[in-house]
């Protein structure tokens, strides 16, 4: 009996052994050479492929950057003084991906998706490429819904849609990152989640967007992407990519995405030190020659996808400085040609007091009045015209030049436009309120108010037309375009607060 239970246990030791097979799996390892300034010179790993994703000790990883011959050039995502010639590179596989899902939804996060907020580690549904490729046409459908940014000038006269990539650009400290945060603020309650890119920002500039956007509660539905400037080369070179395959989950599952790159200039120039330090051949003012491409291939991937894909949105709203108002320098004006139209900032306007220092003349929106609801399309052009207008006579009142009576009508008409396009930082509007107080700018129905008083006047129309007109201002809200009679009782409205306000004491030009 024990000579039967032995040999049926030697039988089943035999089939397992037989059944078992053994192989050698070769580790590829190459050997640093060299390191430095977020660069590691690598011999060693010939079958190594771009962008593939490198092991060094310590926990290092990194960017398979330049495959010579002899050497690979790689980008280090992580500090470079960790990194020793001599140390051993591990090969991998695979390219760099990053944690997507709901989870990164309200947090403040490295590009590689570490929390930097305290709050514990981000809850991971899977993990995405960072470079994706863009939605192919036949996948697209055209932006025509309205992504609401709730400052006057933009939504009024240079709209933008959900899906388009809309480029904002100015010299230096003129309000660029405000229009960004108050178009995030906008988004509050409208289903749309947002995404922040710091890109070599200052350390306190980027604590200080956070505090605003907690102190407005709009962290609920951000999530802040901070590669600033303490931050290794490599990891802000990936920082916009990562951020996008982040944003690119909801859109594919037929939600709403905006996503601000904050900026792309610092990005081409970081893109610049890597590639100079790594020897690629300089082009036009040092930039490599492929510069344009990393941009395009990114703001490429904003997209409206069609109903049979979900009919998700991604809206990018890339920034960029220049200098001296120099908008016709090279990264300037490959972002203008990849992007669906611009928001230009004046220094000049800025520092007139006139914010947001948006220049009507050099800024367009190539998506146009298609994203508009209808009782915002019809002011709209309306407006643009005539402060067009306004900016080329103003020119003349500067030389004391005597003008006629119509002609001055149209430039006190035109300064009214002007001071009624102010508007404070961090205070966006409803499309309601836009359109009330655009209507009244629109029918000169302010006119006899002085310019001192316009805002105040402002602040009590729009709390009278909430009790007022409610039903008007809900037609509004829900795209429905007005009737000759809603408009009659809008001037009625307008015009009897006029009269009301100029009754009482507001200011030394009051009545």
């Amino acid at each position: 009996m024990l000579d039967n239970r032995l040999k049926h246990t030697f039988e089943a030791i035999d089939s397992a052994i037989s059944k078992f097979s053994f192989e050698l799996i070769e580790e590829k390892v190459g050997i640093v050479n060299s390191v430095g300034d977020g660069i590691a010179m690598i011999s060693g790993l010939q079958d190594a492929r771009a962008d593939e994703i490198l092991l060094f000790p310590r926990d290092i990883r990194g960017l398979a950057f330049n495959l010579d011959r002899d050497e690979i050039g790689c980008v280090l995502l992580g500090p470079s003084e960790q990194v020793q010639a001599g140390d051993k590179v591990r090969s991998t596989g695979d390219v760099l991906k990053v944690p997507v899902g709901k989870g990164v939804v309200g947090r403040v996060i490295t590009p590689m998706g570490d929390p930097l907020d305290g709050k514990g580690p981000i809850p991971v549904e899977r993990y995405e490429p960072i470079e994706r490729e863009a939605a192919r046409i036949v996948d697209r459908q055209e932006v025509t819904q309205p992504l609401e940014t709730g400052i006057k000038s933009i939504d009024v006269m240079i709209p933008i849609g959900r899906g388009q990539r809309e480029l904002i650009l100015g010299d230096r400290r003129v309000g660029k990152t405000a229009i960004a945060i108050d178009t995030i603020l906008n988004q509050k309650n409208k289903g749309v989640f947002c995404f922040y890119v710091s890109i070599g920002q200052k350390s306190s500039s980027t604590a200080q967007l956070i505090a605003t956007l907690k102190e407005r509660d709009a962290l609920e539905y951000t999530t802040v992407v901070v590669a600033d400037a303490n931050t290794p080369p490599g990891l802000q070179y990936i920082a916009p990519y990562a951020a996008c395959s982040m944003a690119e989950y909801f859109m594919e599952r037929g939600e709403h995405a905006l996503i601000i790159y904050d900026d792309l200039t610092k990005h081409a120039n970081v893109y610049r030190e890597l590639s100079l330090l790594l020897r690629r051949p300089p082009g036009r003012e040092a930039y490599p020659g492929d510069i344009f491409y990393i941009h395009s291939r990114l703001l490429e991937r904003a997209a409206r996808l069609n109903d049979q894909k979900g009919g998700g949105t991604l809206t990018a709203l890339p920034i960029i400085e220049t200098q001296a108002q120099n908008i016709s320098a090279y990264i300037p004006t490959n972002l203008i040609s990849i992007t669906d139209g611009q928001i230009y900032l004046d220094p000049i306007l800025f520092n007139q007091g006139h914010k947001p220092a948006v220049d009507i003349g050099k800024s367009v929106s190539r998506v146009g009045g298609k994203t508009q609801i209808p009782a915002m399309k019809e002011l709209g052009g309306r407006l643009k015209l005539d402060y067009s207008q306004f900016l080329e006579l103003e020119i003349f009142t500067q030389f004391g030049a005597k003008v006629e009576e119509s002609t001055q009508k149209a430039i006190e008409k035109g300064r009214r436009i002007k001071e009624i396009l102010k508007q404070p930082r961090y205070e966006p509007l409803s499309l309601s309120e836009q359109v009330l107080i655009m209507f009244a700018a629109s029918r000169n129905l302010l006119a006899e108010l002085g310019l001192e008083q316009i805002h105040t006047f402002e602040l009590e129309i729009r709390k009278n037309a909430k009790t007022r007109i409610p039903e008007i201002l809900n037609k509004i809200e829900s795209g429905n375009p007005l009737t000759d009679e809603d408009k009659g009782t809008m001037e009625r409205i307008i015009v009897e607060s006029v009269e009301n306000f100029k009754k009482v004491s507001y200011g030394p030009s009051a009545q």
